[in-house]
């Protein structure tokens, strides 16, 4: 679904050429990427049967690249980099979640983290978390609402408060 409009959408821009949207995925519109500007081979991919919900935002820089799994849910969130975020699959992020590699999420900026944001398999952030550079959470982690995370998460471990902190790991 390169370069193509969305059969649904009420915003009249394409879809940016740089950005692939899988089998059976639902992105709620082309106004996810108003203030997109990566200029990475294929800046933005999203798995199949994911779905990108009202409000989700693909805020990147020139260095921005995003991937997201199959069979994830983003509701909401605002991916804001110029460097790299991973999200793995059947990985859920609720409403108003931002995940930003620098402060105040200003895309283009040389500020970026080297490290990356990574969001493993089956993971749950909750609703208004902060990810910020560095943030490493690891499969089947759940962040808790509100949560702000810059560190590594362990495995099947619950994150809450901020700054979080680790409340419960197998």
């Amino acid at each position: 679904m390169k370069g193509q409009n969305l059969p649904h959408d009420w915003f009249p821009e394409p879809l940016p050429r740089n950005v692939e949207i899988g089998d059976r995925s639902w992105l709620y519109s082309s106004f996810a990427f108003t203030h997109y500007k990566s200029r990475k081979p294929c800046g933005v991919k999203v798995g199949h049967d994911t779905g990108l919900y009202n409000g989700t935002f693909f805020d990147l820089g020139p260095e921005g690249e995003v991937s997201v799994g199959n069979f994830c849910t983003l509701v909401g969130a605002i991916i804001a980099t110029n460097g790299l975020v991973v999200i793995g699959d059947y990985s859920f992020i609720a409403h108003e979640v931002v995940i930003a590699d620098s402060f105040g999420a200003v895309p283009g900026g040389n500020e970026g983290s080297s490290d990356g944001i990574i969001i493993g398999e089956n993971v749950w952030i909750g609703t208004n978390a902060i990810l910020l550079g560095g943030a490493n959470i690891s499969e089947g982690a759940i962040v808790g609402a509100a949560a702000v995370v810059d560190f590594e998460v362990p495995a099947y471990s619950i994150v809450v408060g901020n700054p979080a902190q680790v409340r419960y790991k197998i």
